[in-house]
């Protein structure tokens, strides 16, 4: 009876920890599409200055861990430990959006970008109703993968002290870490992951088929 009660009691905890992660990755993730939207755009157009300013923060970027970012965001800004954390990672996964994004952008015929300048639409038109639906199209795949590493990589958030799932498996580890819960506990959250990421991983292969037919 007690071991029951403490099973559902983990559960629970950790299913509370797993609402963190992913209130966390959701607005990671929208955070990011929109600034990685804004500099695949930057760079597709060759704007001046902002496109060595998009190429500068891409390449630091590209080349710093996701943890160093998070940890930076939390001791410098007067953001909590959540803010903080969601603040660091949009930051981060923008950039690595943003060469997602023009990479479905440079995939489109230029052929159909004249065409549209024939007929009198501004560049902006031309992003907003033909260039950006067919790039977004095009990056299913990359993009839904980048999302279940934003998933995963939301575990860093429990370094700078926000309660995610990973950061409540740490906790449980510490309580019951001596009762020989550990590999329990592990497997619990790992599980739980998976489940999240495998269901987001199938949804993305569905959706892209069903979008690849109607286009054949």
């Amino acid at each position: 009876m007690v071991s029951d009660l403490m099973n559902v009691y983990l559960i629970k905890f950790l299913l509370e920890g797993l609402v963190v992660t992913l209130e966390i990755s959701f607005f990671s993730i929208v955070f990011s599409v929109i600034l990685g939207t804004l500099m695949g755009i930057v760079r597709y157009l060759n704007i001046p200055i902002l496109k060595p300013l998009s190429n500068i923060y891409v390449d630091i970027v590209r080349n710093i861990p996701c943890l160093l970012f998070i940890l930076v965001a939390r001791f410098t800004t007067p953001l909590n430990p959540t803010l903080s954390g969601i603040a660091a990672m949009s930051f981060f996964t923008g950039a690595i959006m943003s060469e997602i994004i023009r990479g479905g952008l440079n995939s489109l015929s230029k052929g159909q970008i004249e065409a549209a300048l024939s007929q009198g639409m501004s560049t902006f038109q031309i992003i907003r109703y033909i260039v950006l639906p067919q790039a977004y199209r095009n990056i299913i795949p990359p993009m839904m993968s980048q999302f279940t590493t934003v998933i995963k990589d939301s575990a860093f958030v429990w370094a700078v002290g926000t309660e995610e799932l990973t950061g409540r498996g740490m906790i449980l580890i510490g309580k019951y870490g001596s009762t020989g819960q550990v590999f329990t506990i592990f497997a619990a959250v790992a599980g739980l992951y998976f489940i999240v990421n495998y269901t987001l991983s199938h949804f993305a292969r569905k959706q892209h088929n069903k979008m690849a037919v109607r286009s054949y």
